[in-house]
């Protein structure tokens, strides 16, 4: 068995799905400078997700639902994940963003298992509180290294695709670790640069 973990937004998802949810808001571009921020590793991811998260309180849960239910994917994403699982891979979403995507994606593109963080909403709407699996710059290196040790997967058959500071975390952890149109924070990081916005270019460099 081996083992291919992607970052969902910028990577399978094509754009920041909290700058999607900022819009109806008009607070597109405001959080879409802190998002910015976070993956050229300039704040810490913690407090820039609470930040942000802060900014979308009072926004309609059906509405977030619908957002969350029309995010555009990468180009390439779902023959990408396809293809590895023929090839023998579980494929798995860790997610600095939210399960109401993410699962979303999950049943799209026939992904093994997402992990990611919950927007928390009362009365329904969102307060502005979040909670969940990735909410540290650690997280998703955490959470790899506990997938490994349960799946009994070493890192060399494991493979990492990202595009942000927050994925650094994941490279100890894969002996294939994939820089997919990233900031050059993850590209120092990184064995394999894919500048092309098409995940199948990834498949040239994985057996």
């Amino acid at each position: 068995m081996k083992l291919c973990v992607f970052d969902f937004d910028s990577t399978l998802m094509d754009g920041e799905t909290i700058d999607f949810l900022a819009a109806p808001l008009g607070l597109k571009d405001k959080v879409a400078e802190i998002t910015e921020m976070a993956m050229r590793g300039e704040l810490d991811f913690f407090e820039s997700l609470i930040t942000r998260v802060k900014l979308l309180e009072g926004l309609e849960v059906e509405q977030v639902k619908r957002i969350c239910q029309n995010l555009p994917f990468m180009p390439g994403a779902k023959e990408t994940v396809e293809e590895l699982k023929k090839r023998g891979y579980k494929v798995v979403v860790f997610s600095g963003g939210f399960r109401c995507a993410t699962s979303y994606a999950r049943e799209v593109l026939g992904l093994d298992a997402d992990f990611s963080n919950i927007l928390h909403s009362k009365d329904g709407y969102l307060t502005g509180l979040v909670g969940g699996e990735m909410m540290f710059d650690f997280s998703k290196g955490d959470m790899l290294e506990r997938l490994q040790r349960l799946l009994g997967i070493s890192k060399e058959d494991t493979v990492a695709v990202g595009d942000g500071a927050n994925d650094r975390s994941m490279f100890k952890y894969a002996g294939k670790r994939v820089a997919f149109c990233a900031k050059d924070i993850l590209k120092r990081e990184a064995n394999i640069i894919i500048e092309k916005r098409d995940l199948r270019e990834i498949l040239n460099y994985i057996d």
